[in-house]
């Protein structure tokens, strides 16, 4: 198992649009796709209040680039994700890494 940390920093006030479009669009599409969620998470302390953090759990490498390509190419998510930025873009940047749990980790 391997988990993808994924942190999108918004441009200034649009959090909380970032935040609905996940919560009524990307997850109902993730569903579809068979994409496994482990959290999010917002900043309540640090560097900026502007990110959201969140965790994908894959089994494979092959299965995040299969499954993040077909999510990506859905025309359903193409459409909706431009409606949500009808008024500009929401994410400025993203910043992601792949992890690996340690021997000794809680999480496998």
């Amino acid at each position: 198992m391997i988990y993808e940390l994924r942190i999108y920093h918004c441009v200034p006030g649009r959090l909380p649009d970032l935040i609905k479009r996940f919560d009524t669009i990307t997850l109902p599409l993730w569903e579809k796709h068979r994409i496994r969620q482990a959290g999010f998470w917002t900043v309540a302390i640090g560097p900026s209040n502007q990110d959201l953090y969140y965790m994908l759990q894959w089994e494979s490498l092959e299965e995040r680039t299969q499954k993040f390509a077909a999510f990506q190419a859905d025309p359903e998510w193409i459409q909706k994700r431009a409606e949500t930025e009808k008024n500009g873009p929401i994410v400025a940047s993203i910043s992601n890494c792949i992890l690996q749990p340690t021997s000794f980790s809680a999480v496998k």
